[in-house]
């Protein structure tokens, strides 16, 4: 260290400081640039802020042998922070004689001295300013200690200003964003972690800082839309900060649940307008040709055309009442749970069922089954669903058989046919809303893919499960699981 400071060197840089001020630079840019000064004119080996919030300390800036430090936390608990939030205002000391694993990091490296200025505004602490000098230094004396307080009465002033200032993670504005925000130097190391960048990244600050960001940053006033490994979707958009310091402030969102409702109202207008269109076609055509030929045509052809006609919009009815059921996210509603004969309910819903249905129907249900509790009037549509996707998936007029049994706590109801059968690896897929597994499959069984969706939605509001497996032999075999009444 010099004999004496540089005080010709330290108003010549501080003027540089100001005139960045009086350009319009703010924050990060101008302390930095205020501790490049100090440093050489003080002779430490580095100079380091650490900006205070309410759960701590934080290191915003640093030079030379302290720049390593740029984002090490310092807990409000940490000895260290309860040493600098009390006592004098400057006080010199050793970094050796510190508890913590902070001052022994420092000692470590060589640097065991230093002197240290609490940073105040009305008597309220916003940092503290540290000149840390190597172990074969001449002692700081009591000019050292004058101009370390002017230089963090200098930083305070900055933060009464407001100017940039504060960007401590912890601070007050940074720590209410309810987005991620970073800041990131020019090397794309994270300078600042704010904690929702925590929350929406998992990564907690200690982790990211000083480090690159786990993502892409879209190029300046930009926004990017990013898929993060594990699935989750993030939109990022990046400014740069004005002055020499080439920083970035990064903000970012989690819009997982958005992108989901972005793709599944893609899937539902594809889907619906595709299901909707072949039955309107089909009722339309019939409907023009009865208008267009009805004196030519003959009592058999115009109740062929009739029987057409109501079929398809049956099957209008059907898919409406899904569509409608699947947006109210259908269910038996607040109406408690209540015991019920589970075989006359089947037979009744099964008896409601269409005709080429109803025909293909075999049932074998015990007439001393146990009651199931759950809600009666909501076992129509289940079975109908689990019914209706048989007939669909197994040769016209094979059998489709409907068996009960009960099963300890619980009784249960299965839907089996001899179809195609259902592969392994689509098994729980099948409940998923839209899902019609591949395209071959929904080119040749045509379908909305909610009625699987509606069928778990309804059963489970009721306590119970739903299941679909292969069936030994070739087929599909749905299991409903209720509680015993």
């Amino acid at each position: 260290m010099p004999e004496r400071i540089d005080f010709a060197a330290l108003i010549a840089g501080h003027t540089v400081v100001i005139e960045m001020i009086n350009s319009g630079d703010a924050g990060l840019p101008v302390l930095t640039q205020l501790l490049r000064v100090a440093q050489p004119a003080l002779g430490a080996a580095g100079m380091a802020f650490v900006e205070f919030g309410p759960t701590g300390g934080r290191v915003i800036s640093a030079t030379g042998a302290t720049e390593w430090t740029v984002g090490r936390p310092l807990p409000a608990d940490d000895p260290v922070t309860v040493c600098l939030l009390s006592g004098p205002r400057v006080q010199q000391l050793r970094a050796d004689r510190l508890a913590g694993a902070f001052p022994g990091e420092l000692a470590d490296r060589g640097l065991r001295r230093m002197v240290v200025s609490r940073a105040e505004i009305g008597g309220h602490t916003v940092g503290s300013l540290h000149a840390v000098y190597a172990d074969d230094a001449t002692e700081p004396d009591d000019q050292h200690h004058g101009v370390i307080a002017y230089l963090a009465s200098c930083i305070a002033h900055m933060y009464g200003d407001q100017t940039g200032l504060p960007v401590h993670g912890d601070g007050p504005v940074v720590a209410a964003l309810a987005d991620g925000l970073a800041v990131v130097d020019r090397d794309g190391r994270v300078r600042l972690w704010n904690p929702a960048a925590a929350q929406v990244t998992g990564q907690a600050a200690a982790q990211a800082l000083s480090r690159p960001l786990p993502f892409p940053i879209p190029p300046s006033g930009q926004v990017l839309d990013h898929r993060l490994p594990d699935g989750r979707w993030l939109r990022i958009t990046s400014g740069d900060v004005p002055g020499p310091g080439a920083l970035r402030v990064v903000t970012f969102r989690d819009i997982t649940d958005q992108q989901r409702r972005d793709h599944e109202r893609d899937l539902f207008v594809a889907v619906t307008s595709h299901e909707l269109r072949t039955p309107v076609t089909v009722i339309k055509g019939y409907a023009d040709t009865l208008t267009d030929h009805w004196e030519s045509l003959t009592d058999a052809d115009r109740r062929q055309a009739a029987r057409v006609i109501g079929q398809r919009a049956n099957e209008l009815a059907r898919l409406v009442d899904r569509l409608l059921s699947s947006a109210a996210e259908a269910g038996p509603g607040d109406e408690p749970p209540a015991p019920f004969d589970l075989g006359d309910a089947l037979r009744a819903a099964a008896g409601d069922l269409p005709a080429e249905l109803r025909s293909r129907l075999a049932l074998d249900l015990p007439v001393d089954l146990p009651k199931a509790l759950g809600h009666r009037p909501s076992l129509a549509t289940v079975l109908t669903e689990l019914a209706t996707n048989a007939g669909k998936y197994s040769a016209p007029g094979s059998r489709i058989e409907i068996s009960a049994r009960p099963d300890g706590q619980m009784v249960a109801f299965r839907v089996s046919d001899r179809g195609i059968g259902i592969r392994p690896e689509h098994v729980e897929r099948a409940f998923d809303r839209f899902w019609q597994g591949e395209s071959g499959d929904r080119r040749g069984y045509p379908g909305a893919g909610l009625g699987l969706y509606l069928v778990r939605r309804i059963v489970e509001q009721q306590n119970g499960w739903v299941s679909l497996r292969p069936r030994a032999g070739g087929g599909t075999v749905a299991e409903v699981r209720l509680l015993r009444g």
